[in-house]
């Protein structure tokens, strides 16, 4: 029987120490020894509760935060509901700006936390005022004492992974990690995550998952931002239609885009085979796992970390829903007797 835990002051002190999982059936036939981050246990449920304490942390201890402030940022969902998380905990209001596609499910948390929500089109160049940028710029402005977050040009973003979650992951395997695959968006988990395990050894490969539709891929291959790589895509929390200066493009080896399509498959049977009930950032790491399996990265010897950014319940709406999934035209898990209902239901 295991030991009860500790008790802990309130949840903030739960953040971080997530586990490492091997994965079995879904990466048979790759080659090297895959294993799942599960971000999921942190106790917002997802990755972001890292920056989110470490950033209001370095905030209140600089003295830009008191009890009663205002923090303000841009966020997919789970950078919000994770400063929601804190400010309930810590007695600040809490305002955000999100993008339509985030899911229903998410922005009802949002709220649930108690956080002011402004729900902002996604399909905006990030200049129009009513982007989620400028609308989180325009409250910050209109806020005086607010502290806006602004993850995707904040360094502590980089710092927060680098002192978490870099750590976890080298002494989890014990030194022996040679690749980490991770998604992109505001850059900071990658990123963070690659300064502290190249400083470690240098030949460890971050490998970098991107989104057709976003425009990172390519300024990392040539240095330039190609709006015309720009366009509307499923996945939250993946990819760019700016380039965040909170992404260490030097320390990633490479980028792998990945389909809306095929990283919703990847999540569900993340679910059906290891019975990992994940988000779907986590389906997109697991595709490009796959990708850079037969474009060769790995070996026998190789030890390859996924971060699986959240949890799976942010997306009963989407990916987890087959309704979502066929209105997308996503109808490749159906089983023959399910498209029959399908063929009849239309």
């Amino acid at each position: 029987m295991k030991n009860n835990p500790k008790i802990v002051d309130n949840v903030l002190e739960l953040i971080g120490d997530t586990p490492l999982v091997r994965l079995n059936k879904v990466t048979e036939g790759l080659t090297g020894n895959f294993y799942g981050k599960l971000e999921s246990f942190n106790p917002g449920d997802s990755v972001k509760d890292r920056i989110a304490k470490y950033i209001i942390d370095k905030a209140e201890a600089e003295g830009l935060l008191k009890p009663g402030d205002t923090i303000i940022e841009t966020t997919s969902g789970n950078t919000g509901f994770s400063l929601a998380m804190l400010g309930a905990v810590r007695g600040y209001k809490v305002m955000l700006a999100v993008k339509d596609k985030a899911t229903e499910d998410k922005i009802n948390m949002l709220k649930t936390m108690g956080a002011e929500v402004y729900v902002c089109p996604s399909e905006v160049a990030a200049e129009d005022p009513r982007s989620y940028y400028s609308v989180a710029q325009r409250l910050h402005e209109e806020n005086p004492g607010s502290l806006y977050v602004n993850q995707y040009f904040n360094e502590l973003n980089i710092k927060a992974h680098y002192f978490s979650s870099g750590v976890e992951i080298w002494d989890q395997t014990e030194g022996k990690v040679t690749h980490v695959i991770a998604c992109a968006a505001t850059g900071g988990t990658i990123s963070g995550i690659a300064r502290y395990l190249k400083e470690k050894n240098p030949d460890i490969k971050i490998l970098g998952v991107d989104a057709y539709g976003s425009a990172l891929k390519k300024y990392h291959e040539t240095g330039v931002f190609d709006t015309n790589e720009i366009y509307s895509y499923r996945i939250e929390g993946l990819g760019k239609n700016l380039i965040p200066t909170a992404t260490d493009f030097d320390l990633i080896d490479n980028f792998m885009k990945v389909t809306d399509e095929n990283a919703a498959y990847k999540a569900r049977q993340l679910a059906l085979k290891e019975g990992i009930f994940a988000g779907y950032t986590s389906g997109a790491a697991l595709e490009a796992a796959h990708l850079y399996d037969k474009a060769g990265f790995f070996d026998e010897n190789s030890h390859v970390v996924l971060i699986f950014p959240d949890h799976g319940s942010r997306y009963m709406g989407k990916i987890y829903s087959d309704k979502w999934m066929i209105a997308q035209g996503f109808t490749k898990f159906l089983t023959t007797e399910k498209k029959k209902e399908v063929e009849y239901i239309k």
